[in-house]
């Protein structure tokens, strides 16, 4: 089975970079991984992405040795199986709060006996290769995100959950639930403290620590701190502030002759 290039950078003690993918398209999803991310993340929870413009976003990915991931739309265990069968090697599911979520949520990603997972791999078995249904779940990644404040409340007993692999803080969801804004690097210092103490106790049980970053110079900060997967932007942020770059250095420059907007 084709090795999960994340579980590879994690065991070696690195931290991965992750893309972020909001825009439904396989040219901009294949665009984005020949960059040379570790791995993208396909969002069907805000934005625009659905199933089928999923597929060949997965497809586009392929062409590079770039992870896919996806992030579901919550815990429900059709969206869960149909992201892995479609090949996906990671998934990312919203709002864990409880030890009884975070249990369900590794029930469905691994197949009998260690899950409830329904056997179909139907794409993931051109991805991953023949052996897929061997080896998927010790290959899979798992990824609960904690960013309620239940969650706090719960957080060791959630992370006690045998099967599963790693936490990702949506900083600006956790930032409402603490009553602060709903921003991803310069948190309000409630926040801060939540983040701090979801990094410190991921550590202490194993898992990997990931979280959504606004700029660069965010999420190398949290990698200093520990956190082994950090996301930057997205897409379709990448796209406006490049184009925002580009159209401010033409407004700044001399007006052409004639021209009515330089």
């Amino acid at each position: 089975m084709r090795e999960n290039r994340l579980r590879t950078l994690w065991k070696s003690g690195g931290a991965a970079v992750n893309g972020w993918l909001a825009i439904p398209n396989g040219f901009s999803a294949e665009t984005m991984a020949h960059q040379g991310w570790d791995s993208l993340t396909i969002d069907l929870q805000h934005g625009v992405v659905d199933y089928q413009s999923m597929i060949p976003m997965l497809q586009a990915i392929s062409t590079t040795d770039t992870v896919p991931v996806v992030r579901v739309p919550w815990l429900d265990p059709s969206a869960l199986m149909k992201a892995l069968d479609a090949g996906a090697y990671g998934v990312i599911c919203p709002m864990i709060s409880t030890p009884d979520e975070a249990a369900r949520l590794v029930a469905y990603t691994h197949y009998a006996p260690r899950g409830t997972r329904s056997f179909g791999p139907i794409r993931a078995s051109l991805y991953g290769g023949a052996d897929y249904a061997q080896h998927a779940n010790d290959t899979i990644v798992t990824f609960a995100m904690i960013e309620t404040a239940q969650a706090l409340e719960n957080l060791d007993a959630i992370m006690s959950v045998e099967g599963l692999d790693a936490v990702y803080i949506g900083p600006s969801d956790l930032s409402l639930a603490l009553g602060c804004r709903p921003v991803f690097d310069d948190v309000d210092p409630p926040a801060a403290q939540a983040i701090d103490h979801i990094l410190e106790r991921a550590k202490a049980h194993g898992l990997v620590a990931g979280i959504h970053n606004g700029t660069p110079e965010g999420a190398l900060a949290r990698i200093a701190k520990g956190f082994q997967f950090v996301t930057v932007s997205s897409d379709a942020r990448l796209m406006a502030a490049g184009s925002q770059q580009v159209l401010s250095k033409m407004r700044a420059a001399p007006a052409a002759p004639g021209s009515s907007t330089y």
